[in-house]
């Protein structure tokens, strides 16, 4: 098979059941599988997932990847708040913030490369306006964050500002939710 690997991350159920069936002649088991292997375990390494036959690994290998933001810097305040500078490609970059909370934990993702809302008190708006991230973009955030901290996933998931968020919400923000936050992810 040719062409570009498919990044599995943030692909709906439905989407990746049928890249299952379609490109590789699997079940829709698998997909549910690789779903638990993604978001509950953690996993980005198609070796580490053992329950899936070894051949079947092999062809993800080949036509699918498991793409995450990488981290460039991290850090930690005194009171547990951790920001990672995250970078989307070659260029630009995002932050994804996690708040620790008494009870629960605030998880502040990007939406956005840039910002095109232009409000003065905010660093972002001052770089102006890139481009929406994508949904694989979005989740990866989340993704990251859940492998980074040791704790459980965090409470809230917010986006950076409300503004931002409706100007991404119909094409990204609301397909990152719901892969998120499907069943089988879970």
């Amino acid at each position: 098979m040719s062409g570009e690997r498919v990044n599995l991350l943030g692909l709906p159920r439905a989407e990746l059941e049928a890249f299952v069936a379609e490109r590789l002649d699997a079940k829709p088991f698998r997909a549910r599988q690789l779903m638990k292997w993604i978001y509950r375990r953690g996993a980005a390494d198609f070796s580490l997932m053992t329950d899936l036959a070894q051949d079947f690994r092999a062809q993800l290998l080949e036509v699918a990847r498991i793409a995450v933001p990488q981290i460039v810097t991290e850090q930690v305040s005194s009171d547990g708040t951790r920001k990672w500078m995250l970078r989307m490609d070659e260029v630009q970059g995002i932050e994804t913030v996690y708040i620790p909370e008494p009870d629960r934990g605030t998880l502040c993702i990007s939406s956005q490369v840039g910002c095109a809302m232009d409000c003065t008190f905010c660093s972002t708006a001052q770089q102006g306006f890139n481009r929406n991230l994508s949904v694989a973009e979005i989740v990866g955030q989340v993704w990251l964050a859940h492998r980074e901290l040791t704790a459980s996933r965090p409470g809230d998931a917010r986006t950076e500002g409300l503004e931002r968020l409706k100007t991404n919400y119909e094409e990204n923000a609301y397909w990152q939710l719901k892969a998120v936050l499907q069943p089988h992810a879970q």
